[in-house]
């Protein structure tokens, strides 16, 4: 993927994961030549506006509540870079530069779809920026998610014409600075160009776009994971037989069991059918269901998103013919972020489940009476001198515990804004910073689920023998494990350990 051209309708979900963790120029960013021609198209149609003297919201009026304010052509540009100012609002920490850099793409592809009135040499400034590497300071909180995300686009767009912050190579310097030591000269925005810049769903999308990549991962983990607890209790594989999941056939559901058997294939550390025993707890024998139906909710998020790459939502939007005899400004509400928000907050309910599931296997693997005894107290010798893993489960259980309270959906609230002008809100930012926080809990407590069941694994080789085999798949992630991590004899630092383990997840080592 060496470069990607732009043209506001083929952006795909893994060329802005490219983008986002990639270097400048890795993959290289440029339009395609039919959107410039659209671009330049839409730009021309907003001058002959101005130039018949006729009222177009955003263009020839005010913003917001100030929509019935009358703009004279000569202030059109004065106005917005008025907006990049009065916009640019936002608190808290700034986005990560994967996130920034994935804003910065999906704004351009959005404006190069060519009914956002921007000019051309303002968009390419855009993607200069984001092949050189100069990444806006965006701070995370301030959208309310419509009329779009219009403080962290502020942010974004006000490097553009030498405003702001920005980092580059590593370190944040005014705007100014590095387009002077760059020899890059800041745009004098025109009619539209602030408004077309600020007004959409861009930044729910990158956000919502990177946590159902992430999550996608994860969710490949919570198997491997929910596996090697199973292996780890002396469970057994009977519950994923395909001939149950067929008399249900949720199509994730029957695909995780299929997963789960060729986790576990060829493992030696899983029973048979034992009439003392026909069946296990929950959290091991429902795994399919669950994990399933989790992943129905990021196939769901991920299918919004896509949507969302090659739309247009900004507003007002510019329709007009080839030669710009005809030219219609129609105001409408593409700016909106319900279908992320929702989404969102599905997909975080979701991973909240699959954390809490998590958090019920390790309390399983440290509990002696809900294992059956299979596994010392705690997974620790000598306990009570010792007190093993007692407080991994704690710390489980306190991340479980805040996802809860992060599920509750943000978009069930809204909060008038601009004189009741925008009196429904999405709050999609704020969806998709929950679903972050949640991500990163989970990943926590999957790491710790796999640090436990890796301890119940070696506990069980003194019962059943050392030679006996983990599955296919569970053998790959227990060797990786006890590559960084020994197994705990007796009670040691346990964050070290936790770090090692985490890390191999976050670096999808595993």
């Amino acid at each position: 993927m060496n470069e990607i051209l732009l043209d506001g309708e083929n952006l795909t979900f893994e060329q802005v994961v490219a983008v986002a963790f990639g270097n400048p120029n890795e993959p290289r960013v440029s339009l395609s030549e039919a959107a410039k021609e659209k671009v330049e198209r839409s730009a021309r149609a907003v001058q002959l506006l101005l130039d018949r003297g006729e009222i177009a919201y955003g263009i020839t009026t005010g913003f917001g509540a100030f929509k019935d304010k009358i703009i004279s052509p000569e202030e059109a540009g004065h106005l917005q870079q008025n907006i990049l100012m009065s916009h640019a609002v936002g608190v808290g920490n700034p986005f990560d530069a994967a996130t920034t850099r994935a804003i910065m793409l999906i704004r351009a592809n959005t404006l190069s779809r060519g009914f956002s009135g921007i000019r051309l040499e303002t968009l390419e400034l855009l993607i200069e920026f984001l092949n050189r590497g100069i990444l806006p300071v965006i701070p995370e909180k301030g959208s309310l998610g419509a009329s779009g995300d219009l403080a962290p686009l502020a942010h974004m767009a006000l490097p553009l014409i030498g405003m702001g912050e920005v980092v580059f190579d590593g370190k944040t310097a005014a705007a100014a600075e590095v387009l002077k030591k760059l020899d890059l000269q800041p745009v004098k925005l025109a009619a539209k160009e602030g408004l077309a810049l600020t007004n959409g769903t861009t930044v729910m999308t990158a956000v919502g776009l990177l946590e159902t990549h992430k999550a996608n991962y994860l969710a490949d983990i919570a198997d491997i994971s929910g596996c090697l607890s199973l292996e780890a209790l002396n469970g057994t594989t009977l519950a994923f037989d395909d001939r149950i999941h067929a008399l249900r056939p949720h199509p994730k559901q029957r695909e995780c069991a299929s997963n789960l058997r060729k986790l576990l294939e060829e493992s030696e550390f899983v029973r048979d059918f034992d009439p003392a025993n026909v069946q296990d707890a929950y959290t091991l024998r429902c795994i399919p269901q669950v994990h399933g139906a989790c992943r129905d909710a990021i196939a769901y998020a991920e299918w919004v998103v896509n949507i969302e790459l090659n739309a247009v939502t900004d507003n007002p939007l510019i329709f007009c013919d080839d030669d710009c005899e005809n030219i219609d400004v129609i105001s409408g509400g593409n700016f909106h972020g319900e279908p992320l928000a929702l989404s969102m907050d599905y997909l975080a309910i979701a991973l909240a489940e699959l954390a809490n599931i998590s958090e019920r296997r390790i309390m399983r693997l440290t509990d002696e009476n809900s294992n059956a005894h299979v596994l010392p107290a705690f997974l620790t010798e000598n306990g009570g001198l010792n007190s093993g893993f007692m407080i991994v489960q704690y710390t489980a259980a306190a991340l479980a515990t805040e996802n809860k309270v992060l599920a509750h959906p943000a978009s069930v609230d809204t909060i008038p804004s601009s004189a009741n002008v925008e009196d429904h809100v999405s709050m999609g930012v704020t969806s998709a910073l929950k679903l972050r926080q949640i991500n990163e809990n989970l990943e926590q407590i999957l790491s710790l689920e796999l640090f436990c069941a890796a301890q119940g694994i070696d506990f069980r080789k003194k019962v059943i023998g050392a030679d006996k085999s983990l599955g296919k798949g569970t053998r790959f992630a227990y060797e990786k494990i006890r590559a960084g991590v020994p197994f705990i004899e007796r009670d040691d630092y346990m964050k070290p350990h936790m770090e090692t383990v985490r890390l191999l997840v976050a670096d999808r080592k595993i």
